[in-house]
């Protein structure tokens, strides 16, 4: 419904690039702010405890992020997903990108990588029939349940 009701709200300017520099980590979903990544939940999740780990440098490919910032990405890949299988016991994840709108990304112009957990038989009808997709878990209860995951020596995350 959030989505719903602000789909012809949105915010201007690229929100990777904005919401990390407010001093909102809990308002804005960011778990984690490593050096050159940041990990923040998906507002509107493909399924419970979707993340994403965003490069502080606005770049629309991959290719165009430096080697430590690419490893970095992957470093926080596998944060994320142990934080994901302490929290949440998933049976399987995704991961990926959407380089480009064509392949499917929502924001083009700032990569982002997606890590999303997986339970056998978490997909049903509703997708298929009705275009719609169930969330048993609200983000508010997904970041308090996730945060203590992250929270590391070195963790600097921001407010909230």
């Amino acid at each position: 419904m959030e989505y719903l009701r602000t789909i012809d709200h949105k915010e201007t300017g690229c929100i990777f690039c904005t919401k990390p520099k407010q001093k909102c980590d809990r308002e804005n979903l960011i778990l984690f702010r490593g050096k050159k990544n940041f990990v923040i939940m998906n507002r509107y999740p493909y399924n419970n405890g979707h993340l994403m780990i965003v490069p502080y440098k606005h770049a629309s490919d991959s290719a165009r992020l430096t080697d430590d910032t690419a490893l970095e990405m992957w470093t926080l890949t596998n944060m994320c997903k142990a934080a994901l299988t302490r929290a949440f016991h998933p049976e399987g994840f995704n991961i990926g990108m959407n380089i480009g709108r064509a392949a499917g990304a929502g924001i083009d112009q700032h990569i982002h990588q997606h890590i999303v957990p997986r339970w056998n038989g978490d997909t049903n009808c509703m997708p298929v029939i009705c275009g719609t997709k169930v969330i048993s878990q609200g983000l508010w209860d997904t970041y308090d349940a996730l945060a203590p995951c992250f929270a590391v020596k070195g963790s600097r995350r921001r407010g909230g």
